[in-house]
This record gives structure tokens, sequence and C-alpha cells, in this order.
């Protein structure tokens, strides 16, 4: 299955001779939205291969990869565990609509204290989980593995490789670093962090052999799942502009810092841009009853 890629048209890429493409990947599937569809191809595959018939993986609250791997279980007949951060959602998660639809695709939702859930990746806790629910595929938080990174390195086709730069919002590093492999040497891929901090790059090296790529760190709005006034300003505007929705998390961060950077004449004149559109629109409806509580401007849906 391929996304489209849409021309954006606004005029301050004409102004600075700059053409932007997105690749839709939100438009992929309805409810395995992006670059979790493209992560959880190869892990399901996989797991049908090993026998599994119990997926297991992890999120927060909204998470976009929970949401994806409840409908890609049910999709496939296989069952699906989520582990949850935050032993305060077991009262109401019912009010929550990502993890309601999770529910709703037959996910059984196990929420466990934030202090537990740093230990998702130590055997001893995988074990207890064993335990607890019996045999499953296990799928990392964000759904990042070799698996994954195979799945992200087919969003780049041979149509693809016109463009200078490829670029795409990173959480756990697995998206970027499936367009770093398969990219071309003369390509650049900017991957922008939505994390606060500077260990992404450390993660990705680890999983890319080439060197045309870099991680850009100044737009990440105060850290993970932070959204200011000005950003969901940006998402409106631009949404309004293009027809284009982004989601807050990741997407929309990106375009931001890409809009700035141009602006800010950052690419030669006559440089080709394809912006990857990771999906994760799922998530508006929750970040907008956050920005209500905060009394700050809501995303248009």
């Amino acid at each position: 299955m391929q996304s489209i890629n849409q021309i954006v048209e606004l005029p301050l890429f004409a102004e600075k001779n700059i053409a932007l493409v997105i690749k839709r990947e939100d438009l992929l599937h309805p409810f395995i939205s992006g670059n979790k569809f493209r992560k959880l191809k190869y892990n399901i595959l996989a797991a049908q291969a090993e026998g599994k018939n119990t997926i297991l993986t992890f999120g927060g609250a909204y998470s976009n990869h929970i949401a994806a791997t409840a409908f890609a279980a049910k999709e496939k007949g296989l069952k699906a565990i989520g582990v949850i951060r935050g032993e305060e959602l077991e009262n109401s998660w019912q009010q929550n609509t990502t993890l309601q639809k999770a529910h709703e695709d037959g996910m059984q939702l196990k929420f466990i204290s934030r202090e537990a859930y740093r230990q998702k990746e130590e055997e001893h806790f995988i074990e207890r989980l064993k335990n607890e629910f019996g045999d499953f595929f296990l799928v990392p938080e964000g759904g990042t593995n070799n698996l994954a990174i195979k799945g992200c390195e087919e969003i780049i086709t041979q149509n693809d490789k016109e463009f200078n730069m490829i670029c795409s919002s990173v959480g756990t590093g697995g998206t970027v670093s499936g367009l770093i492999n398969a990219s071309d040497p003369q390509q650049r891929i900017i991957g922008f962090s939505a994390l606060k901090g500077d260990f992404l790059k450390a993660e990705v090296r680890k999983m890319v052999k080439k060197e045309n790529w870099e991680i850009n760190n100044d737009f990440h709005f105060g850290g993970y799942a932070k959204v200011t006034a000005q950003l969901v300003r940006f998402i409106n505007e631009f949404k309004e502009k293009t027809q284009i929705p982004l989601d807050p998390i990741y997407t929309g961060k990106m375009m931001f810092g890409l809009y700035h950077m141009i602006q800010h004449d950052t690419f030669v004149p006559g440089t080709k841009i394809l912006a990857i559109h990771t999906g994760g629109l799922q998530g508006i409806t929750g970040m907008n009853s956050i920005l209500k509580k905060k009394n700050l401007p809501l995303l248009h849906i």
C-alpha cells in the first residue's frame, strides 16, 4: 500500500523558490495511521509466523501506537494487550477517546504506575507479564524495533529520489531510521525531535550506517506532548490554507520547524523537500480536552 504525495502551495514557498511536498502517510488506513501502519506490518507477520496469537505492547494515555496496535491485532484475528503508563487512569479511561477505542477494538488494558513503567524493557518485568498473560509477541513502546525500521524503509519509493531533503518528526527514532536506510547518498534526512533533550541522535546512530542525516532539536515546544498556543494557531492556519490536518505531537512540530527554516533561508533556492506525514490525528480529541483545561485555543478537527 502506498500513500500519495501532495504539493503544498503557500506564498512563502514560492517566494523562497522551495518545493514542499507532503507524503500523506496519514491516509494509508483509517485506523492504523501513518508510521504505525509501517511499524506494525512486519511485527504482525512475525507474530503470525511464530504462531503467537497475542500482541503485547506499551503506551501512554493518548498513544497512537496503542490505538493502531489494537485495531491491527483485531484486523488480523489476534489478541492485544496494552500496558498503559499511569495507574490513575484505571478509574477514568472510559473518558479517554484513545483508550476507549482501543478497548472497543478488543485490547485488554493493564494500568501500571510510572515507576513500574520505567522497567518495561527489563527481563524480569517482561517475565512477570508472561506469568500474568501467558505467551505473547512483544512490540516495544512506540513500535520501534528492527521489524519496524524495515517497514518504514518502504515509505520512500523510487519516485521520491528527486527530493533533496526528506523530513520527518522523531519520537523513538524508528521512522527516521527507515528513511535514512532507504535514502540515496545525495539526499539529506532531517528528523525533527518531538522530545526535549539531545539523546535521539545517539539512538538513531545505533540503527543506521549512513551519515546523510541530522536531528533538529529546536522545535519540541517544551518536550513530548507539550503544546503551545503558537503551535495550535500554526496547525489551524496550515489546515485552513492547505486542507491538510497536522497532529500536535509530531507532524505539527515538524511542519512548524520546516516553515521557520524556510522563512530564514536555511535551504538554498530550488531545494525540493519531501515531508512525511506520520499520522497521529486520532490524538487531537484528547489533546483538545487538555488544551481546554489549560484555557488554550483548540485544534480544529
